[in-house]
């Protein structure tokens, strides 16, 4: 896997004001931190860092943190905050690796081809988009794909039926789901309300209106010269 180069400027003040002020400028807070080294704040262009995390590797490329004044570090970004409206990133980690240790990480899964089942009016029914592994850093693949192009509607794709990575494990059960293709829901038409009660619904029923015109009595000069 190709290796970034990232340069990072060493943060001498903390907290919620510095950190804005930072980002007004265009540059990213951070950390660096791993086994045997002491967390450093440091900050990044933003610019510079949207180019490294834009690469085919992603959020699992290998970067080489240039902090200034000190060693180079490598690295992968971890623990990535956005800004909840822009998606803005607005702080991360900066986690040294060794080529020769496994890590975890995170990695898309690309579902390949059109199911037979959408022809009988299925859909793909996605279920996990990415899943964990463990490996090296230079095994990490930029994603990992799976042919589903012969799902009929019930039929599922799950852990077990991944590819076999040199050097990956999936750490996810081997029966967890990650694709279903189904059909759309049938949604249920509701029946007829009832006939509201007094509502002239069938001969010799009366009306609520015909109800109180028999309570109100006779109408004016009815019934006059009787007795």
């Amino acid at each position: 896997m190709q290796q970034e180069m990232l340069r990072a400027e060493a943060r001498i003040e903390a907290g919620t004001r510095p950190a804005k002020r930072l980002r007004r400028s265009g540059r990213v807070p951070a950390v660096v931190y791993g086994r045997g080294l002491d967390t450093v704040p440091v900050s990044v262009d933003s610019r510079e860092l949207s180019a490294v995390l834009r690469t085919d590797a992603g959020f699992n490329a290998l970067i080489n943190v240039e902090v200034e004044g000190a060693d180079t570090v490598l690295t992968v970004a971890r623990e990535v905050q956005r800004d909840p409206v822009r998606g803005a990133i607005t702080h991360l980690d900066f986690i040294m690796v060794s080529l020769d240790v496994e890590i975890e990480a995170e990695v898309a899964i690309d579902f390949m081809g059109t199911p037979v089942g959408i022809k009988d009016g299925g859909f793909v029914e996605t279920i996990a988009a990415t899943i964990m592994i463990h490996a090296l850093p230079t095994a990490i693949p930029s994603s990992i794909e799976i042919d589903i192009s012969e799902l009929d509607i019930g039929d599922t794709i799950k852990v077990s039926d991944l590819p076999d990575l040199e050097g990956v494990e999936y750490l996810a059960d081997d029966d967890a789901p990650l694709a279903s293709v189904v059909l759309p829901a049938v949604v249920e038409e509701p029946e007829p309300e009832e006939l509201l009660e007094g509502e002239e619904g069938e001969e010799g029923v009366p009306t609520e209106e015909g109800a109180a015109e028999s309570a109100a009595g006779p109408a004016d000069g009815e019934g006059e010269g009787q007795g």
